[in-house]
């Protein structure tokens, strides 16, 4: 009794840390790649800067730019949807009115899908490029290196200008990866075309 059961005893203690051990090795590796998926996902605010390796940290874009948008549609459909009520109404009968559902039933869509395309919006700032996303059955992304950057201005319309947003435009050597990226903040704007343009002299002249 006193020599059995104490060597038992204590090859047991000994064996459950090496299977606790192997355990969080195969899980850790397991879920290494399922980590490494959902580090591409998470948008961070506008103005945080992306990590120079690893995963691009994309950017979203401000909620100003789905205020403007839905403004206009607000404005041309809602117009539209009192003349295709009235007019119908005063000259044909009351019952000629329902005219005004097709444009009201486009404005609730129009409503629904800019918020939609609004959210497909993202860049990334990366090593050697930058990485802009959008689009929401299509899903298009454009590449656009630094070294082939030619021009970056910003722009602002009258109605971008009352709303504090501003538009970054991006011009390479070749028209297919030219790029825009809409209703950015003012102060984003002028750090993303400095930065921009800082990195394609640098990669131009083979820093």
């Amino acid at each position: 009794m006193e020599t059995g059961n104490p060597h038992d005893a204590g090859t047991a203690g000994q064996e459950r840390p090496a299977e606790a051990t192997a355990t969080t090795t195969t899980t850790g590796t397991a879920a290494g790649p399922a980590a490494t998926k959902e580090a591409v996902e998470p948008v961070v605010p506008s103005g945080t800067p992306a990590a120079p390796g690893g995963e691009p940290k994309w950017i979203a874009l401000p909620p100003g730019l789905l205020k403007v948008r839905r403004l206009m549609l607000v404005v041309w459909l809602g117009l539209l949807t009192l003349a295709a009520g009235l007019v119908p109404g005063l000259l044909a009968g009351p019952g000629w009115a329902a005219f005004a559902l097709l444009p009201l039933a486009l404005l609730v869509w129009g409503w629904v899908m800019l918020e939609r395309n609004w959210r497909s919006w993202r860049y990334a700032e990366r090593s050697d490029d930058l990485l802009i996303s959008r689009g929401v059955l299509w899903r298009q992304e454009t590449v656009v290196p630094y070294g082939r950057m030619q021009l970056v201005e910003v722009t602002s319309g009258p109605l971008e200008r009352h709303f504090g947003l501003a538009s970054v435009q991006l011009h390479t050597a070749a028209a297919a990866t030219d790029a825009t990226i809409p209703g950015l903040a003012p102060g984003e704007a002028e750090r993303l075309r400095d930065r921009l343009t800082e990195l394609g002299e640098a990669r131009s002249a083979g820093l």
